[in-house]
């Protein structure tokens, strides 16, 4: 194994227990609580070098700074791998619950597991991931008159507020054909390499290792159950939002098919609240979205953050220290670095230094996830006294759901009319409707496209989807679970899912739709503590001390606990169940079957019918020609 760029702070430490390594496991208490605590001393360090580096990086895109992180990442491995060789000395059975839980996730090296045998090979991951993030970060797509959009505000910005079906479509495929084809190459090695680290820690495969983090073998099939659950709900909500959006794109859209990705008010067809000023049910009705009354009122981006910040203070948890607001970049930087606007929160290893990345648009949606980012800090914060081999949440899904249940306290009309964004008394039904659907846009229609994610994955890396099918296959899974369709035809050649942050950036992403689910358990148990009384979706939990306690016990375990006993702590409950989610949006459901009874509608989709199949009647206008002969003509580029 090369070894030229690795560090070793374990080494005498090695010393220390190296009697053990070649004939026995030690079960000597003193032994394991000497490694743990010499652990827990300098892990910090070795995190924060490369954390730093990493924020360095995506707030700076630059050859040099993304040669830093590679660095980083590989002089990280000395230490890790270290570790990981002096943690499985022990006898892990012989000593207490917590012992065993800090060996296990010592252990637990991920892609590090890579240098225990082969450092090139670590670097080389480590590159490819480096690339594929700045391919993602850098990417620009170019109109013939010259003018080059970047994803964030410019790409983003067309998704979101553009009717136009020619324009949707160039800004979708222009991203996928630059970024998408960029990471094609770089994510089949990925593959490789992924599934090579996986099998030196004994997994199958990376999606057998992602499972495992669950700590329990059901997980895939728990996720289908809930999944098969919601289905029926969002199905109605797919066939109310299908009308609403053939009034507006006309035969590019079938009232009994899928849905074009292209016109679901993001690049991804992930989150559509931005489509709700095309299907809110009662425009005459008091309008939910406070987009106007923060621009009105002069919100800044720093001043949206305070606020957000006095939502959890009220609930008696932490403000946000000092170093975050010296040290987070909150709006988009105009020096001219390149920089990853995609929203995310960082934790520096340090116990004090806590970060948020953003470039904050003065809207609701940016209102609301400030919340969810500050809620990845308060659980930063309030885990922060534990050793650093408990710095995370019970389950990757429980970091997403503790910001997603703030936001959803922080989105009632309740709530936004005691922060003064909103001006009415009392909600009627139709107020509560137009609520309940607004919610839904980014609840519910987000939850097959979590789901699916993953799936995808998971095929790939078991090699039951190989390289050839990567992009059928993709849009297979779409049709199927998600009843979305590409707005043009696809190629061999593209990898659209590579034009997804969280797929380049090697996170997995069932967490994302688990989140989804257990953020209203919480926001339920939340609720009761508050002494909320009426209907679920009424209840702002805002300046509850009670509710707060409750949820900061809950953050305090970090993942000192098995993930069910993090949840019976906030909710009494150990499973996952959808049916708080489920009761929060039981008036809407009937509201939409009666809506879509009246309409007759279709619920659910055929899967023949494509939007660019012109022998399935959809006719496309001389402008959509023009936009396609253009795509040819005119190279797109990616700005290196």
């Amino acid at each position: 194994m090369a070894s030229s760029h690795r560090i070793q702070p374990f080494y005498q430490f090695s010393l220390f227990l190296h009697l053990f390594a070649l004939t026995l496991a030690s079960s000597n208490v003193e032994e394991v609580n000497a490694f743990l605590t010499y652990y827990d001393q300098h892990v910090g360090d070795i995190y924060f070098s490369r954390a730093t580096a990493h924020w360095n990086y995506v707030t700076n895109i630059t050859d040099e700074n993304s040669q830093k992180t590679v660095d980083a990442d590989v002089a990280a491995s000395g230490f890790i791998i270290d570790a990981y060789v002096n943690a499985s000395r022990f006898d892990a059975a012989s000593f207490s619950a917590d012992i065993q839980r800090q060996l296990k996730f010592i252990k637990d090296v991920q892609n590090y597991a890579l240098a225990v045998e082969d450092e090139d090979k670590f670097r080389t991951l480590t590159d490819i991931l480096a690339k594929m993030s700045g391919n993602y970060g850098s990417g620009e797509v170019c109109k013939t008159n010259g003018e080059c959009l970047a994803l964030e505000p410019g790409l983003q910005e067309i998704m979101a507020t553009s009717k136009d079906w020619d324009e949707l479509v160039w800004a979708w495929k222009g991203w996928r054909d630059e970024v998408g084809r960029a990471n094609r190459p770089l994510y089949i090695d990925y593959v490789d390499l992924k599934n090579e680290a996986a099998k030196i820690l004994g997994f199958s495969d990376t999606g057998e290792q992602w499972r495992a983090h669950y700590e329990t073998d059901t997980i895939a099939d728990d996720a289908k159950a809930l999944y098969e659950e919601i289905l029926p709900l969002y199905k109605q909500l797919h066939a109310y939002v299908r009308r609403r959006l053939k009034k507006v794109y006309g035969d590019n859209v079938d009232l009994k098919s899928a849905l074009p990705s292209n016109i679901l008010g993001d690049m991804w067809g992930r989150f559509w609240g931005k489509i709700y000023d095309v299907v809110e049910p009662y425009p005459d009705a008091t309008s939910v979205d406070v987009t106007p009354q923060l621009i009105e009122q002069g919100y800044t981006a720093l001043e949206m953050f305070n606020v957000s910040d006095s939502f959890f203070v009220s609930l008696g948890l932490q403000p946000m220290p000092e170093l975050f607001w010296a040290k987070s970049m909150i709006t988009k930087p105009t020096d001219g670095r390149t920089v990853v606007c995609h929203p995310t929160a960082w934790d520096f290893y340090n116990r004090v230094d806590f970060r948020i990345k953003m470039c904050t648009e003065i809207n609701m949606q940016h209102f609301l996830t400030i919340h969810h980012e500050m809620g990845h800090i308060q659980y930063f914060l309030q885990y922060a006294p534990l050793p650093y081999v408990y710095h995370d949440g019970a389950n990757g899904a429980f970091h997403e759901a503790v910001g997603e249940v703030m936001s959803t306290s922080v989105a009632t009309p309740k709530h936004l009319k005691k922060i003064g964004l909103l001006d009415i008394e009392e909600t009627d039904y139709k107020t509560d409707i137009n609520f309940l659907l607004k919610q839904s846009l980014d609840v519910i229609g987000t939850l097959p496209f979590s789901y699916m994610i993953d799936q995808w994955r998971w095929g790939v890396f078991a090699g039951d989807i190989t390289p050839e099918t990567y992009t059928e296959e993709w849009w297979k899974m779409k049709l199927d679970l998600v009843g979305v369709v590409p707005p043009v035809p696809r190629e061999e050649r593209d990898l659209d899912a590579t034009a997804l942050l969280h797929i380049i950036y090697d996170y997995p992403f069932l967490r994302y739709f688990l989140r989804t689910i257990i953020q209203f358990q919480f926001y339920e148990a939340m609720c009761n503590a508050s002494g909320h009384q009426g209907p679920l979706h009424k209840c702002d939990f805002y300046e509850s001390k009670e509710a707060g306690k409750l949820l900061g016990d809950m953050l305090k375990l970090g993942r000192s606990k098995p993930w069910p006993e993090a949840m019976e702590a906030i909710t009494g409950q150990r499973e996952m169940s959808a049916k708080p989610l489920l009761q929060y949006f039981e008036p809407l459901r009937e509201w939409l079957e009666e809506e879509n009874k009246r309409n007759d509608e279709f619920i659910g989709w055929e899967k023949t019918w494509r939007p660019y199949d012109t022998s399935s009647g959809t006719r496309f206008g001389p402008l959509f020609a023009t936009f396609v002969m253009l795509l040819f003509v005119n190279q797109l580029v990616v700005a290196e």
